[in-house]
């Protein structure tokens, strides 16, 4: 049986869509979904979590092992020589030399005994007077079990490792997803800022536009004595404000980008030939319908933190159960069965053994283990174990503190629960309010732009002053960055319910998987 080889293929990314990257110079042009898949390729946290579920995996292949069969091998060799000290012995030194090899096959049990099956020979051979075989060839077969009844008995004992590491491998799993969903909606959150921050600097460039233009209107009438020179000043400190402005959208732009760059994993060699990041994508404004008992439901099933806080309930109520088994006597049972062989040169005397051999018959080691084989001797042995600690304080201390985990356990899965649940609800509330705020800055961004035209049409027949005109400027630019920011905050909105229902990598095709090959 060849050994298991598991985990392999950390993404397998399906993406339904035509990449749209392009590069010019100076400029990387990205749409949100190439920005993803390049955030997961090459962002180094990804890369960093790659490694813990190949090592979780490792831990449950090194777990496996205690189950594995186990092949033992012996051989010994040994020369003896000493002084003879008995007349029957017909020799001045006596030498003994003995040859002893084995091979055993250990097994563990799921049940937390093993058993072992074992072979023995040996071989003897002396120069010492009166033998009747020798050289002597012996062998064994002997099949030994070990079962405990108590403590250490059972299935979770046993496997308590395997188990550990099993759900350590999906914990590990669970944390690499949560990485990359929390990657996705970085990069959502960091692109729909920068695109923000794009926007909103466009609509301060149109509105000191507006300021230079009324200031330039505003010097020629002062010229033909239409306008007092106050007017000038007036508008000269308008332009200078909003300039100003534009300095602090042009900082939020380039920070803006560090975020999203850093997300990327952009190398210093691309920063430095490639100054600015262009989104390609423009935020939408679709009405999504979301149903809240359905949202909670997907949630509950895919969230990753629920799937990990879940698996390490597991794990302390598997180590409450062996402390629990660990609080009993121990009991074990042992069986044993041998059958052994004989044979050897069998030495030969006539009716005097005091003249010597008369001659012999040969034996090899191979009748020795054929008898083995054939039970032609039946030799066992049953016994019982009792151990009864005088004292268990340590036992009864790691008893109190598993129990006290899984407790703990348990009221921290509720509280998150708890959590998760108001994580969607905040979601859904924030995509109601804010598809609302969208349409309420919309039709005030509108309102304000027909504001603005009516008022420079009554500045132009002399029914209003630059103050007000430059009122209306600010107010429908104020109106027009509410505007701006409440559609990205719907698509944030929009993408942390994707995040908290769990539907990052589903919704874009992105499949870690995980099989066995034997």
């Amino acid at each position: 049986m060849r050994k298991k080889a598991s985990y392999i293929s950390v993404l397998v990314l399906v993406l339904l869509f035509k990449p749209c990257f392009s590069e010019e110079r100076d400029v990387l042009s990205f749409s949100l979904e190439d920005c993803i898949v390049k955030a997961l390729k090459d962002n180094l946290n990804v890369a960093v979590e790659v490694y813990n579920p190949e090592l979780a995996d490792a831990s449950v292949t090194k777990a496996r092992e205690f189950f594995m069969p186990r092949l033992d091998f012996n051989y010994g060799n040994q020369r003896r020589e000493n002084p003879s000290f008995w007349w029957l012995e017909q020799a001045d030194t006596v030498v003994n030399e003995d040859l002893d090899y084995s091979a055993s096959l250990i097994q563990q049990i799921p049940t937390g005994g093993n058993f072992s099956l074992s072979l023995s020979n040996s071989k003897s051979e002396t120069n010492a007077g009166f033998q009747n075989l020798n050289p002597r060839y012996g062998s064994t077969l002997t099949f030994n079990f070990t079962q405990p009844l108590l403590r250490n008995f059972g299935f979770n004992v046993s496997k308590r490792e395997i188990i550990v590491a099993r759900n350590n491998l999906d914990i590990s799993l669970s944390q690499f997803k949560k990485v990359l969903m929390d990657t996705i909606y970085s990069v959502q959150e960091a692109y729909w800022n920068l695109v923000y921050s794009i926007e909103d600097y466009k609509v301060k460039q149109q509105s000191l536009q507006l300021a230079r233009d009324l200031l330039a209107k505003n010097k020629k009438e002062v010229e033909v004595g239409k306008l007092a020179e106050i007017e000038i000043l007036n508008a000269e400190t308008v332009v200078a404000s909003r300039e100003a402005d534009i300095l602090q959208a042009e900082a939020l732009i380039r920070r803006s980008e560090d975020v999203l760059k850093n997300l990327l994993n952009i190398s210093e060699e691309e920063e430095i030939n490639s100054k600015k990041i262009i989104p390609l994508d423009k935020p939408e404004f679709i009405l999504r319908e979301v149903s809240l008992k359905e949202a909670f439901k997907k949630a509950f099933e895919r969230s990753p933190d629920l799937k990990m806080k879940k698996k390490n309930i597991e794990t302390s109520e598997l180590n409450f159960s062996v402390a629990k088994n660990q609080m009993l006597p121990g009991l074990d049972l042992q069986f044993s069965y041998w059958s052994p062989g004989l044979s050897g040169d069998r030495i030969l005397y006539g009716a005097n053994p005091f003249d010597g051999p008369i001659g012999s018959e040969e034996g090899s080691p191979s009748d020795s283990i054929r008898d083995a084989f054939r039970f032609l001797y039946n030799n066992w042995t049953v016994g019982l174990t009792l151990s009864i600690p005088l004292s268990n304080l340590t036992t009864k201390a790691d008893y109190a503190r598993a129990r006290m985990e899984m407790e703990k356990g348990q009221i921290e899965l509720k509280s998150l629960e708890k959590q998760v649940f108001l994580e969607v609800k905040n979601a859904i509330r924030d995509i109601e309010t804010n598809f609302k705020r969208v349409q309420a800055y919309r039709l005030a961004r509108e309102l304000a732009e027909k504001r603005l035209e009516a008022e420079v049409k009554k500045l132009g027949v002399g029914l209003t002053t630059n103050y007000f005109v430059l009122q209306y400027q600010e107010e429908l630019a104020n109106r027009s960055s509410m505007e701006l920011k409440s559609l990205v905050d719907y698509n944030l909105a929009l993408a942390r319910l994707e995040k908290a229902v769990g539907e990052s990598l589903e919704k874009r095709g992105i499949i870690i998987s995980q099989f066995h090959t034997q």
